[in-house]
């Protein structure tokens, strides 16, 4: 009776614990019948979440186009090419959409991805053998561009798929790198998920990667377990916001110029650093800016030089300050160019170090001050500021140059020089160019007040940023004066002291002389401190400069050049490879700008007797390339149309025999682009709004696109490069560059 109590209790207890158990579960269950929920979580919207997949749509970055809109820098596509190993993936289907057999597949892919065939089919058979649904390839198949992606979909291997992204690219390589800078892809996260975008890392692409940039958009559906989307998807799209255009002041072949140069004197020199700037001294647009080492931004490994010397690297200028002295000692009413003083040796007091002119402290006897000028007299500019100008009036002169400050130029990473200005021997020695430092664009942003009639203008780059899907121009740089330092007349009067110095008997700059237009300017013989007092020693030790304008009487350009630490042979000058970049880049920047020479010459090289070019747009095909041919000049028609639609000249351009014309007719077909420069393809490419991808450097040896094939808006086109000599069209090639120096 005992056990039968126990029994019955214990039964009774576990048919209300189970029964406690049931109404609680069947509660649950009708309460989340009824709202739908689970810990306030929507069972109905969790669902469509987990099967629902979204994607970023990436917003296209701006691109960055020189004045005349060559493009710089573009987001060009790449691929991301995957495999799909899971069998069930195609079921249901006709052709197999998984890889059907691996070694074959690795076999074929090797030779085109340029890898041993373990490298594509070794993460196949891992795959396979973890039930994985798909499988990628590192870094092989992380940057696969559209011509290999083309080759591989010819072969229809099953399984074999590309996702599409950008990759920035800058189809000139190393041109003006310092000023465009670079942007790449980076991981980082964003909303809870990790992302990669498109990050400006230096130059204008870090400065403006704000403008650039753009906003993403996605895209939203529903899918089945295999990723496929359902028959009423709910697809929300988003379009992304593109970023926007930027124009920079700089010329594509002014640059290009500059480029080549400074590339030439770093083979022939081997020096240290190489810094030059072109500017319009009338508006203050920077038209080139260069510096050596250089990178490309394509592939900014092992880099040199990640500074931007002319406007992040301040030293001790040396005699080209002298043009400022001169300057301020005119203006303050205080110059009189035909008095005389002793020149070689001068000292202040017993306390100060006695200053000496360039040789040696010899001087040249009793010689007037515009003579010291021309002779780049120490002296001369100590005696000015100490006895003529006084130091402190001085002072005021540097300030009103902005010596003292930025030039707040719209570029990353400027560093102003420091004026140093606190005992006699410095306040001396700043007057030519020793102590105080200065970079080369304050110096530029100074002789823009020689070069104005007085007035300085503010520096810049940036010409216009413009909407890149209305092409609505949303901001436009213009000219700005920032001071006027000196008067017109003073001016007037140092552009002739400059015109002497290249120009006089007595003159130390005539290497800098030009062929066609008068060019004045300062040389200057920087030294360079040693870090353990004093200055460096040796004929080699120097930073070598020129700072100079053409046509004197009236400048349409200003050039910077410094070339520091050449290797220099017994009977060379440091001013040897300072004037070959000069005297190359303003003699055919001058002449690529139309700037009428100011100097009679029996020049008759053909390379200097220019054709206007004629109305070509919307004109008849043979008429125009009749009249260019018989110009004597080189012309390419692009395709079989009887209009020309658009053209890389214009009308009324002013251009040299054998530089070449491209055409564009309203049919247009690929030409043979053989033996073309890069900046022929550039060219050619823009005319077209083709998607221009270019392998190594040089002269163009092949081209995906044929001869002859009809040619749409966004096409691809891969064009191999390579250096003049290394392919049986070198004499070719030799013609060409030839003919572009000549050009440029």
């Amino acid at each position: 009776m005992k056990r039968n109590k126990t029994t019955h209790f214990m039964t009774g207890m576990l048919i209300i614990f189970f029964t406690t158990i049931f109404i609680i579960l069947t509660g649950r269950f009708m309460y989340i019948q009824a709202t739908g929920e689970i810990d306030g979580v929507s069972l109905k919207e969790f669902a469509e979440q987990k099967r629902t997949s979204s994607y970023t749509i990436p917003a296209e970055r701006g691109k960055i186009f020189d004045e005349n809109g060559m493009t710089l820098a573009y987001d060009m596509p790449i691929y991301r090419m995957y495999a799909i190993v899971r069998k069930e993936y195609s079921e249901n289907s006709e052709d197999p959409k998984h890889v059907v057999d691996p070694e074959k597949t690795a076999k074929v892919l090797a030779p085109i991805l340029d890898v041993d065939e373990s490298t594509i089919l070794k993460p196949i058979k891992s795959g396979i053998e973890k039930n994985k649904f798909q499988v990628e390839f590192g870094k092989v198949g992380n940057e696969v561009s559209q011509h290999v992606k083309e080759q591989i979909e010819k072969l229809d291997l099953p399984g074999i798929n590309f996702e599409e992204h950008s990759k920035r690219y800058y189809p000139n390589g190393t041109f003006a790198s310092h000023i465009i800078g670079f942007a790449r892809e980076e991981e980082f996260e964003k909303d809870g998920q990790v992302t990669n975008e498109i990050k400006g890392i230096a130059g204008m692409e870090h400065e403006m990667d704000d403008l650039l940039e753009g906003k993403d958009g996605y895209i939203s559906y529903q899918r089945d377990k295999y990723n496929k989307k359902l028959l009423n998807p709910n697809e929300v799209i988003k379009r992304p916001e593109n970023g926007d255009n930027v124009y920079l002041t700089i010329d594509q072949k002014i640059q290009t110029l500059v480029e080549d140069v400074l590339t030439q004197v770093e083979e022939e020199y081997s020096p240290e650093r190489i810094t030059a700037i072109v500017m319009n001294p009338k508006t203050g647009e920077v038209l080139a800016m260069g510096n050596r080492p250089s990178y490309n931004p394509n592939n900014p490994a092992d880099v040199g030089n990640w500074y931007n010397d002319a406007v992040s690297t301040p030293y001790e200028p040396g005699s080209t300050m002298k043009i400022f002295t001169w300057a301020a000692a005119i203006e303050e009413g205080v110059y009189n160019g035909e008095e005389g003083f002793a020149s070689g040796s001068y000292q202040v007091n017993k306390k100060t170090a006695p200053i000496n002119d360039h040789n040696n402290g010899k001087g040249w006897g009793t010689i007037s001050y515009d003579e010291g000028f021309a002779r780049s007299s120490n002296v001369a500019a100590a005696k000015l500021v100490w006895e003529k100008i006084g130091p402190d009036k001085f002072l005021k002169y540097l300030h009103a140059f902005d010596f003292d400050k930025k030039t707040d130029i719209d570029l990353p990473g400027e560093v102003a020089g420091k004026i140093l200005y606190n005992w006699p021997l410095e306040k001396i020695t700043t007057a030519f160019g020793q102590g105080s430092t200065l970079t080369p664009i304050q110096q530029m942003k100074a002789a823009t007040a020689i070069a104005n009639g007085g007035k300085m203008l503010q520096p810049y780059v940036i010409d216009k940023i413009v909407d890149s899907t209305s092409g609505k121009v949303l901001e436009q740089k213009e000219p700005t004066v920032v001071g006027q330092p000196i008067s017109e007349e003073t001016a007037t009067e140092v552009l002739s002291l400059m015109n002497s110095v290249v120009n006089s008997e007595h003159g130390t700059g005539e290497k800098f002389k030009l062929e066609d237009y008068t060019t004045g300017g300062k040389s200057g013989t920087a030294e360079i401190p040693n870090p353990n007092g004093g200055y460096l020693k040796g004929k080699n030790n120097y930073i070598f400069s020129f700072l100079g304008m053409a046509p004197i009487d009236d400048p349409q350009l200003v050039m910077y050049v410094s070339v520091k630490q050449p290797e220099l042979e017994p009977q060379e000058v440091g001013s040897d490879p300072v004037s070959f970049i000069y005297r190359n880049v303003m003699q055919n920047s001058l002449h690529y700008l139309n700037i009428n020479p100011d100097k009679e010459t029996e020049e008759t090289e053909e390379s200097l007797i220019k054709t206007k070019v004629p109305k070509v747009i919307d004109e008849n095909t043979k008429d125009v390339e009749q009249k260019l041919v018989d110009s004597g000049l080189q012309v390419t028609v692009v395709g079989d149309g009887d209009k020309i639609v658009s053209a890389n000249v214009h009308e009324g351009d002013m251009i040299i025999p054998q530089e070449r014309v491209i055409l564009v007719t309203n049919q247009p077909k690929m030409p043979n682009i053989t033996n073309w420069s890069n900046r022929d393809v550039s060219q050619l490419a823009d005319l077209l709004e083709l998607k221009l991808e270019t392998f190594g450097n040089g002269y163009a040896t092949s081209q995906s696109i044929e001869k002859g094939a009809e040619i749409s808006k966004d096409d691809y086109l891969a064009v191999e490069l390579s250096p003049p000599g290394q392919d049986e069209n070198s004499e070719k090639q030799k013609e060409n560059i030839d003919t572009e120096e000549r050009i440029e």
